[in-house]
């Protein structure tokens, strides 16, 4: 199933865009008009590159009716290969399989669905790449 085209055309959309300090170096996701460590307010664009791994995460059971046709579903809080820690639902992956450090990526999934007009939000969510067995 191909991403239709308006979301194609938007960068942060299918890219993990943040933003950078160039004067202490900073890396922030969301981006931030002005960095919290020195107030400088020219940051520049940085485009993540969507790998990273689990830091912790959680099984929901119960949410909002827009929700419910992903129950269960895990939520986990990923560090970044460059540093900052985002908050993110994983996919592709039975609860049982998760762990601490397990290698991710970026991929873009349905989020949720508006049954009137039929229109889908794409967002991101993170997959497991490989994980070795433990011994």
């Amino acid at each position: 199933m191909g991403i239709p085209r308006n979301w194609r055309l938007r960068n942060q959309r299918y890219r993990l865009v943040g933003s950078q300090c160039p004067q202490c170096q900073n890396l922030f996701f969301p981006p931030r008009q002005v960095c919290p460590h020195c107030y400088n307010s020219e940051l520049s664009e940085f485009v993540f590159s969507g790998k990273g791994s689990v830091y912790s995460f959680t099984v929901l059971y119960q949410t909002t009716p827009k929700f419910e046709f992903q129950i269960p579903y895990i939520v986990a809080l990923i560090d970044l290969n460059e540093g900052p820690r985002i908050t993110a639902q994983l996919t592709d992956v039975d609860a049982e399989e998760v762990r601490i450090g397990m290698p991710v990526e970026m991929v873009v999934r349905k989020i949720s669905e508006e049954n009137e007009r039929g229109l889908i939000h794409y967002g991101y969510k993170f997959r497991p790449i490989a994980f070795p067995e433990s011994e």
